[in-house]
């Protein structure tokens, strides 16, 4: 058993980390709160303007979307991981980095695939993978503006045959305690079930539909990864509020069995103590 003294020395060392980990929740609990307003807001919007688009293209004949909807023979493709600068958010960055392994051996085993991380975490895939950039300050000042600015550098990748597929992976938040990996496709635009679409006749367009289209995409692609990692930003804050909770309570749990541990011992010191007079006076009397 150990002594007094180390078993002390680990109940401060765990009482110091439970300080640490309850501030943490606390502090992400309060950005969740935040992030998980704007995203709560924000998905209606894209939501919308993504049906809106579908709608008109599918009533458009041939190639609506332009050179963002050309559909290409696939031989090299992007990934966009959306992860976190930081740790501490149990598995949320190695969910996404297992989605991606996965999902590259599932549908493109022969395929060249290349990397766009966001987020410092998801550059850990650059053991497998080469990474083409890497933009680690997204999130020191989140808006839609510095967003635009990435989505705007992917299209071009896309526009100019660098890449004939570039698929999004980041965590969708659904609560603080479950965050839900997605993989979705950016470039091409998909094509439209035609089952799904709804159309009326009573609208006018002005311009015209195919210029209307055509001013929606670029909008509604940049609106896209914005709401990803957005969404990728309010599921961290949930993850790391979550696993700080665990932690906390984990840590308390130890202590309370070192505690317990603590007692014991000095008990048996003391008994011990009282054994060695009362057999010392013993002695003594003999």
């Amino acid at each position: 058993m150990a002594n007094l003294k180390e078993i002390r020395n680990r109940i401060t060392s765990i009482g110091s980390t439970m300080q640490i980990t309850s501030a943490m929740k606390m502090v992400s609990a309060a950005k969740l709160k935040k992030a998980q307003d704007a995203i709560t807001a924000m998905r209606p919007y894209s939501s919308k303007l993504t049906e809106l688009l579908q709608n008109l293209s599918a009533t458009l004949d041939g190639n609506a979307g332009g050179d963002y909807s050309t559909q290409r023979e696939v031989s090299k493709v992007l990934f966009v991981v959306v992860t976190s600068n930081r740790g501490l958010c149990g598995g949320f960055n190695s969910s996404i980095t297992k989605e991606v392994v996965k999902t590259v051996a599932e549908k493109y085993a022969d395929k060249t695939v290349e990397l766009f991380t966001i987020g410092k975490k998801g550059n850990t895939l650059g053991k497998s993978f080469k990474v083409i950039d890497s933009r680690d300050d997204i999130f020191d000042n989140l808006n839609f503006e510095s967003v635009a600015e990435i989505a705007s550098q992917l299209m071009e990748l896309y526009i100019d045959g660098s890449y004939d597929k570039i698929e999004l992976v980041y965590n969708r938040f659904k609560n603080a305690a479950t965050q839900i990996p997605q993989v979705e496709q950016f470039l091409p635009i998909k094509p439209v079930d035609e089952g799904t679409v709804v159309t009326n006749s009573d609208y006018i367009f002005e311009p015209s539909k195919e210029e209307i289209v055509l001013a929606l995409i670029p909008k509604s692609l940049k609106t896209q990864l914005y709401k990803s990692i957005r969404d990728s930003f309010a599921a961290e804050h949930g993850a790391r509020m979550t696993a700080m909770h665990k932690a906390t309570d984990n840590a308390k749990d130890l202590r309370d069995d070192l505690l317990l541990t603590y007692n014991k011992a000095r008990q048996a010191a003391i008994t011990n103590e009282i054994l060695e007079i009362v057999g010392g006076a013993e002695a003594l009397n003999n």
